[in-house]
């Protein structure tokens, strides 16, 4: 809960402090206006209110304050530390933040708009003025729009408390607390009433996962006599695999550590996120470790990922069988495509199979979803095995000792959904330097 501020003509709040907690900032963000807030009670304040807490307009975007390790705040370029005198801009495009000295000597008189850190271009509307030490009106506590109304976030335990008809009893006898305590001890009727009113629960629907369709349930109510009456369309919601691999815009990369050597393999978690986000969790979880490449046709492929070894077991990541991923610029051309094994459409589980040439003929049949890009000489000593012509398994054992998973972009996109779920908001924030 933020703390009450007493009515004054005139109260200065100081450049380190958070404009609607009115204390120190720990994870400052700004707006454009150059009102600086903590990013841990802005977010509350806006899943609530959605505005403003200076002026009640709704807000738009945020730079960032760039702290030294002594713990104050200084210009790091004169590496002056910032007072509440100080003349104090934000680089709107970088979120970079210098004393006006600095860019008024390096990049104002010098028509040289180029951020002093990175090298960034920017312009002179780009510049936001934190502090102004002539112009003070914007640190006036008493004119906060949210001082004057006496609008506030309470604390989430406050606010559980509050569903509690208790809460509102300020001063009860003895006979009534008594009679209070038997009541919650003993009563079942919200259980025993949920119980038989129980429905089907629906997908909740927000920001990210709304689709640009509805439900459908006012036509089949209307039509269906079956169904209760709805009114209200509703957007239905896409599953949680197409939200999350939105945010999927990298690469992911392993290495197969193999008896003949390493194997260096770039997976396409960017075209097809199924396939990738399998593959990995499969090496992640040891899975692949101890197994063999039960299969190997030379120029042709070789193919492993089956711990029995048969080239009949194996189960994906989810323990059911996955979709195809077909894509018109992946394709089973040249040597050192990854791509998985299947026995037949949408039967992908934990085999794969990497080529020794072009194989085109697989493309739609096969979902490429990687290839080799270090460690051909590897591939060469794996090809380069004998395999019995009526069974096609290596006369001497390939086997896949272990992986190491170097990149995973799933986890960084679970964290971006992560943070757009808890506060229902996305890309708001720009990044902290």
């Amino acid at each position: 809960m933020f703390i009450e501020i007493p009515r004054a003509n005139f109260r200065r709040l100081p450049f380190d402090h958070c404009s609607l907690s009115l204390q120190p900032f720990e994870y400052p963000m700004c707006t454009v206006d150059g009102v600086v807030f903590d990013l841990m009670s802005i977010v509350p304040w806006i899943k609530k209110f959605g505005t403003n807490p200076i002026t009640g307009e709704v807000f738009h975007a945020y730079s960032v304050f760039l702290s030294c390790t002594l713990g104050k705040y200084h210009c790091p370029v004169l590496y002056t530390v910032f007072t509440n005198n100080s003349h104090i801009v934000a680089n709107k495009v970088t979120g970079n933040v210098f004393s006006y000295e600095a860019v008024e000597q390096l990049n104002i008189k010098t028509k040289s708009y180029k951020d002093l850190l990175t090298d960034e271009p920017f312009t002179r509307q780009d510049l936001i003025t934190l502090q102004d030490p002539t112009n003070l009106d914007k640190f006036n506590v008493s004119d906060f729009f949210h001082v004057k109304n006496n609008m506030k976030v309470l604390d989430p335990a406050e606010e559980k408390a509050k569903q509690s008809p208790s809460y509102h009893l300020k001063s009860t006898n003895m006979e009534t607390r008594e009679t209070l305590a038997e009541l919650y001890r003993d009563y079942k009727g919200d259980e025993l009433l949920a119980s038989t009113m129980k429905e089907p629960e629906a997908k909740k629907t927000d920001k990210l996962n709304a689709a640009h369709y509805s439900t459908g349930r006012v036509s089949a109510s209307f039509t269906s006599t079956a169904m209760a009456p709805a009114t209200t369309h509703e957007a239905d919601a896409i599953s949680d695999d197409t939200v999350r691999y939105q945010y999927v815009k990298k690469k992911g990369y392993v290495r197969l550590h193999t008896n003949k050597g390493d194997v260096n393999v770039e997976l396409h978690c960017d075209k097809v996120p199924k396939a990738g986000e399998n593959f990995i969790k499969l090496c992640k979880k040891g899975y692949y470790d101890g197994t063999i490449f039960h299969r190997s046709i030379r120029n042709f492929m070789i193919q492993g990922g089956d711990p029995t070894g048969t080239g009949t077991g194996g189960e994906s990541y989810w323990g059911k069988p996955f979709k195809d991923e077909f894509r018109p610029n992946l394709s089973h051309t040249g040597r050192g495509i990854l791509s998985m094994a299947n026995s037949g459409p949408n039967t992908n589980k934990s085999q794969f199979f990497i080529t020794f040439r072009s194989c085109t003929y697989l493309d739609r049949k096969h979902t490429v979803f990687g290839r080799v890009v270090g460690g051909l000489e590897t591939l060469t000593a794996m090809e380069n095995v004998e395999s019995d012509p009526k069974t096609d398994k290596p006369k001497s054992e390939i086997k896949l000792l272990s992986t190491s998973v170097f990149v995973d972009p799933y986890e960084e996109a679970d964290a971006q959904v992560s943070i757009c779920m808890q506060f229902h908001i996305c890309c708001v924030f720009m990044p902290c330097h």
